[in-house]
């Protein structure tokens, strides 16, 4: 087990040894997951007038009516803490939809059945990669509707989708394998599409499909075509990205305008009546990521914290994850987050936040502060990242949370959605 202290004096735990398999000869157990995690404590309870008091430092003033706001306030955010530090469970006794959305709903249903299950150290990360012996492995399942849309189809997201979660580890994309399951009746056609878009996304990445399978299954028993991906890559630089290293002062960076991949295939489905010139951001993001690595961490002075791709649940859950993980605040700037109209505007009409809407070419970056500037300029000088945006920054408190500075001069918590509006997006 690796050690690395943080510039604000913690101490990171990193599971990146060897791992020696379960019942190994050396007596290596599977530790608990965050059975210690550093400054999460007690929950305070504010109903009690003791400890309403220690919270706030002072004996509340009930006549002052900006004090009772405040009260309220942590009132509200000792109640979030609460419902957070319960063990997950899953309560439906059937999958749903909203299991497979990115939200709370899959949260869920990976901590308190997969993770429970496969517990190891790698694992318990739940970063978009697992990364060991300078190499990084992913894997990703592709069930998109419809196949084709505009901008790309189920091929070439199988692809840029795989390409995009090594990257975020900060290795360099080597090798794909890819399995189809195909419903009889499927035509042949399609299927020459669909690989002839692999192949053109592969070759664009840089990257070699080596390997695969193929299963067919009934008429009416899978949806046309699904693609599952896997793939490996090497890790040549210093750098240790994850979700667990931001540190209060450090800037969020956004690549681009987001939510143009959800609603593309929302729209693609022909179940509303719009018409908007819009296509999907399907991209792979390994070379965008190079640019950023070079100019802020080619001396692995580790300016880069952590890099995600803003897929299912979108940009708010993305932030959400980082703020858990790193047990800080992300307060983000509703106003800096680039959003093209045509997007905007399909969201008003759905009722949606582009927050929560998938993107498939755009990736969030948390970078030190100082580094923010020359972390935007590398980002802009990259056709991928031409509009990249500082949207936000960590802060200290309240940890575990996520703020939005609105339009309107507001504040207000960007929670996890349960599910997602838009199901089967990737």
């Amino acid at each position: 087990m690796n050690g690395a202290a943080g510039g604000d004096g913690r101490t990171e735990e990193y599971a990146v040894r060897e791992m020696d398999p379960p019942g190994s000869p050396d007596g290596w157990q599977v530790p608990g997951l965050r059975e210690e995690t550093p400054g999460r404590g007690d929950v305070p309870d504010l109903k009690d007038p003791k400890e309403e008091t220690r919270v706030l430092g002072h004996v509340p003033d009930r006549s002052d009516p900006r004090e009772e706001a405040r009260v309220r306030e942590q009132r509200v955010l000792d109640r979030i803490e609460r419902v957070r530090r319960r063990g997950a469970r899953v309560r439906e006794n059937l999958v749903t939809l909203a299991h497979g959305a990115g939200g709370k709903a899959t949260r869920t249903l990976i901590e308190a059945v997969f993770l429970e299950s496969f517990r190891n150290p790698m694992l318990e990360t739940l970063e978009d990669g697992a990364v060991t012996d300078g190499l990084a492995l992913t894997t990703d399942a592709f069930v998109v509707t419809p196949l084709f849309f505009p901008g790309g189809d189920i091929g070439d997201l199988a692809v840029n989708g795989t390409v995009n979660d090594l990257a975020m580890c900060g290795a360099r994309p080597r090798y794909l394998s890819a399995g189809f399951i195909l419903e009889e009746g499927f035509p042949v056609a399609d299927l020459r599409r669909v690989t002839a878009s692999m192949a053109e996304a592969a070759r664009a990445a840089g990257v070699w499909i080596v390997t695969g399978d193929t299963k067919v299954v009934e008429r009416g028993k899978a949806d046309g075509c699904y693609i599952t991906t896997s793939g490996i890559g090497t890790l040549e630089r210093p750098v240790r990205l994850s979700a667990a290293s931001a540190r209060p002062g450090d800037a969020v960076i956004v690549s681009g305008p987001i939510g143009e991949h959800g609603i593309t295939i929302m729209l693609a489905r022909g179940e509303l009546d719009i018409e908007a010139d819009l296509c999907s951001d399907t991209a792979p993001l390994n070379a965008l990521v190079e640019k950023l690595l070079d100019a802020c961490d080619g001396d692995g002075g580790g300016a880069v914290r952590c890099l995600r791709d803003a897929t299912r649940g979108g940009v708010a859950t993305i932030v959400n994850e980082i703020a858990e993980s790193s047990r800080v605040a992300v307060v983000l700037d509703e106003d800096a987050v680039p959003v093209r109209p045509v997007v905007r505007g399909a969201c008003e009409l759905l009722g949606i936040d582009p927050l929560y809407v998938a993107c498939e070419g755009r990736m969030v970056a948390v970078v030190a502060g100082d580094s923010a500037e020359t972390a935007l300029a590398a980002l802009r000088s990259h056709p991928l990242g031409s509009d990249a945006a500082i949207i936000g920054r960590i802060a200290d408190d309240p940890p575990g949370l996520v703020l939005l500075r609105t339009a309107f001069g507001g504040t207000r918590i960007v929670d996890l959605l349960v599910g997602d509006p838009l199901p089967r997006i990737c």
